[in-house]
């Protein structure tokens, strides 16, 4: 076998209709345009004609373009001597030769959905320069055999110690363990200190093994059912993430791996929330995202193209991601082929944000190291996305207890017939000593590892320790209030915000003026900026804020030369003030809310916020909420203060504008995993934003946030002295109580049903019902709300009052706890809306009416 892979390419013969006779010699003028067609003929399309697919099982097509006869051009004329580019080439024979070599061979350039045409240049240029590289030296590429022959390794060793066991086999792919080599070292030339990987069940555990240096001993105890490892492990071995210092000679680069769920794409927009929070906090250093992707998830899954979108808007940037597609050309068992005729590629959703692609085929490990080193330079040049098609086969099923010769049994013939990677290597090198040697070297070395090793488990991200809180007194408010009112010179604001900055000036002239819950939650943040805590915010439409109720970001009403078109006034709270970020995100929830978790878990010093621009809306990110947010911590020991701010309340604007799925989280509580929580005034939204900020073990926090009603509802906001030295209550008792014995029942409620409930009791002067908040929903507040009740010494009956339906709203969940507390010879019940299939109404009067019985079958004494 040839040592130069470009020698096995089958040239394409010209089309029968083109003539094969010698043109006549042209003017050197039009033979220059005819060579330069040519040439660009080759740098757009050759990816076409290149040899991918290492079982040659897709369809070559006819490609004229590609011959020297379709622009009238003789194989044996010379170029013109004052031609630029590809300088040896001094025939057309030599010039197609080159061409063939560069862009049909094992890597092909696919820049069809670019269109800057200098990154298009560049790219040419840095192809076309490896005709002037020199070749690996023998040292190198017995040490890339290696590489393989680990990678193969493992595999085998894998299926004779746990044949039965999911391992998703590299077999067929090998190439990536080098391809990763490869970009970790070119990482360590360029100086990156940094690298977050994602990648999907593929060959995560050879990567794991032979890339994060995951001890193989360990590894093959968690793939055994029997081992005390195994016992102990609280996620599947193909989920493991973990760090590593990776040692090169060229300096050290710290690689950290996510760990991922199997909804396989999920991670990327985790991983480049990771890397963004990464480079937020080393602005003086470089962090490079690499994700593996699947070639059939990458060309199926939305989450993908959300993501390739969101990590071009302003806040989501990340420098360019490097991403590789394990390209087996299979989706589960149904085959995947490259449709070369229809131009069609799994890697075609790149040309939505401009990236190249650079297809390689995976039986030629030089060019795949090449591939790597393009695409590795390419990011840093243009800090741009670019797209590494691996292009490969799976060489057993799914999980290897599959039989694919049931689907496919063309590929899987051809399959059984391929020499491995490592054959076809072992031999085009001309290596000196045996493969079977050397296989057993590699085996020996991943045998002794398994004894010898120490069982070195992933490290956790460590939470540093709390900041004590900087006490919030009336002076400390007007000062935070002046710094984030104050107006740039010559700025017209909307007459909106003007006012409202003149309502803040008045609510800090006492302590007894009551505060709203835009003033409440603006300078929760300003304190928390003055303290040094950072803050980022994010969503659609968070600057304003839906219902009018943050204001954040000011709109210059006229172009202002100094300040611009925005002012951001949490931005200019202190000198030394923690960084504060409001991003208005694209129309999405999944890779939006997975970038912001990501962010979260990798960022130490910053409350990470997500809303939804209803509560309804986060259902498009559930998978994120029920793979990632709730078990992160106790799957993978990722520590997240995300919080998650859900605009939730039943106001007759219809299915999807009402309901926050309060029901849904709390089915995912559990081990003190999450906080629920739903604030009814303004002074409790205060202390739960900075007590969430500043909390000694971190959880996730889910709010139910108001809306329109409860925003503008005058009873919920609280006179500014609860915010000073104050806290977050789970529990608030009733404040309209006098005589505590004469309360025969107590109504529990959450959100805005509490006022409504309130101005009914008052109208009926009923002296015998207590209406107490549970703002806490999880972890629920026993003690509290058992000493609230324990206070009322003839209480009879204790009713839990929802808005929502009772499958959609708290009852399920609050019922059992309740009843832990409740006082003995006391019954519980409960009031909910009437079922329907969409869980709200769409009518105003309908909503008006269901409101109105709620409130009266609550209260009234028929009820009971």
């Amino acid at each position: 076998m040839s040592n130069d892979y470009s020698e096995q390419i089958n040239v394409q013969q010209p089309s029968s209709n083109i003539s094969t006779q010698p043109a006549a010699v042209a003017a050197p003028t039009v033979l220059s345009l005819q060579i330069e067609r040519f040439i660009d003929a080759h740098r757009h399309d050759g990816y076409r004609l290149a040899c991918l697919d290492p079982l040659e099982l897709a369809p070559r097509v006819a490609m004229p373009e590609l011959s020297p006869q379709y622009y009238g051009l003789d194989p044996s004329q010379m170029r013109p001597a004052d031609q630029a580019g590809l300088p040896f080439a001094l025939t057309v024979a030599e010039l197609e030769q080159q061409l063939k070599r560069v862009y049909c061979g094992a890597l092909g350039l696919d820049c069809s959905g670019m269109r800057s045409e200098s990154r298009r240049r560049w790219l040419f240029n840095r192809m076309e320069s490896e005709l002037v590289c020199p070749q690996p030296t023998p040292q190198e590429r017995d040490a890339l055999l290696c590489r393989l022959l680990a990678a193969e390794m493992w595999e085998r060793l894998v299926a004779s110690r746990h044949e039965h066991a999911k391992r998703f086999s590299l077999e067929g792919c090998e190439s990536l363990v080098p391809l990763l080599d490869a970009l970790i070292d070119s990482s360590a030339i360029d100086g990156v200190q940094q690298i977050i990987l994602g990648m999907p069940h593929r060959g995560r555990l050879n990567a794991l093994v032979n890339v994060m240096d995951f001890p193989a001993g360990k590894m093959l105890a968690c793939l055994d059912h029997e081992s005390d490892v195994a016992a102990v492990q609280t996620d599947l071995p193909y989920h493991l993430g973990g760090t590593a210092c990776k040692r090169t000679a060229h300096g050290d680069v710290a690689l950290f791996l996510a760990h991922n769920p199997s909804h396989l794409q999920s991670v990327f927009p985790v991983v480049s929330g990771m890397a963004r929070a990464w480079q937020d906090a080393h602005p003086d250093a470089t962090c490079v995202p690499i994700v593996v992707h699947g070639d059939a998830a990458f060309a199926g899954q939305g989450i993908v193209m959300e993501t390739l979108s969101l990590t071009r808007k302003s806040g989501y940037t990340l420098g360019g991601t490097i991403h590789v597609i394990v390209n087996n050309q299979i989706g589960f068992t149904t085959p995947n082929p490259m449709e070369v005729r229809d131009h069609t590629y799994c890697t075609d959703i790149a040309r939505m944000i401009d990236a190249p692609v650079i297809h390689v085929n995976a039986d030629h490990p030089d060019d795949v190291v090449r591939a790597a080193r393009i695409a590795f330079d390419y990011r840093m040049k243009h800090e741009a996305d670019v797209v590494i098609d691996l292009i490969g086969y799976r060489r057993l099923g799914h999980s290897e207890h599959d039989v694919p010769a049931i689907t496919q049994p063309r590929a899987q013939t051809a399959i059984a017939a391929h020499p491995t990677v490592t054959e076809r290597y072992h031999a085009a090198i001309g290596a000196a000593a045996r493969l079977a040697d050397m296989r057993a070297d590699a085996l020996h070395a991943l045998q002794t590892q398994a004894v010898e090793t120490n069982l070195r488990a992933p490290v956790a991200r460590e939470m540093p320790a709390t900041t004590p809180f900087k006490p919030v007194s009336l002076e400390r408010v007007r000062l935070l209030t002046s710094a984030a009112t104050r107006v740039p010179d010559g700025f017209r604001l909307h007459e909106l915000v003007s006012r409202r900055i003149a309502k803040w000036h008045e609510t800090t002239a006492s302590a007894s003026h009551v505060a709203d819950w835009c003033f409440a939650e603006n300078i929760a943040y300003a304190s928390l900026l003055e303290e040094g805590i950072g803050i980022r915010l994010s969503g659609m439409d968070v600057g304003r804020g839906t219902f009018m109720h943050r204001h954040a970001v000011w709109h210059a009403q006229e172009a202002h030369p100094a300040a611009g078109n925005l002012h951001v006034p949490l931005e200019h709270i202190a000198a030394d003030q923690g960084m504060f970020d409001i991003v208005n995100s694209p129309l999405m929830e999944e890779a939006a809310l997975g970038f912001e978790y990501g962010y979260s878990v990798q960022a130490n010093r910053r409350l990470t916020i997500w809303e939804a621009q209803f509560g309804d809306f986060v259902n498009g990110a559930q998978v994120i909420i029920d793979q990632y947010i709730a078990p992160g911590e106790y799957k993978w020991g990722y520590q997240s203060a995300l919080t998650v701010l859900l605009p939730h309340g039943h106001e007759g604007v219809g299915p999807e504008h009402s309901n926050g799925y309060l029901g849904r989280f709390l089915q995912l509580c559990s081990d003190d995993n999450l906080r629920v929580a739903i604030p009814s005034t303004s002074s409790q939204w205060f202390h739960l934003l900075r007590e969430q900020a500043m909390a000694a073990r971190p959880k996730p926090l889910v709010v139910m946030t108001p809306k329109t009603q409860l925003y503008g509802e005058v009873a919920s906001h609280s006179p500014l002295e609860m915010f000073i030295d104050g806290s977050f209550q789970p529990v608030l008792p009733d404040p309209g109580i006098v005589d505590r014995r004469a309360v025969t029942r107590v109504v529990l409620c959450s959100g805005k049903l509490f006022y409504e409930l309130q101005r009914s009791r008052h109208q009926s002067g009923d002296a015998s019902i207590a209406l107490v908040r549970v703002e806490q929903l999880y972890p629920f507040p026993h003690d509290a709300l058992e000493a609230v009740l324990r206070g009322f010494e003839n209480l009879t009956e204790v009713v839990w009052a929802q808005e929502e339906d009772r499958n959609q709203g708290a009852w399920r969940f609050v019922r059992e706890e309740v009843e832990r507390v409740l006082p003995t010879g006391c019954r519980l019940r409960d009031v909910c809306r009437t079922s329907t299939a969409s869980g709200a109404h769409a009518s105003i009067r309908a909503h008006r009416h269901e409101q109105g019985r709620l409130v009266s079958a609550t209260l009234s004494r028929e009820a009971c």
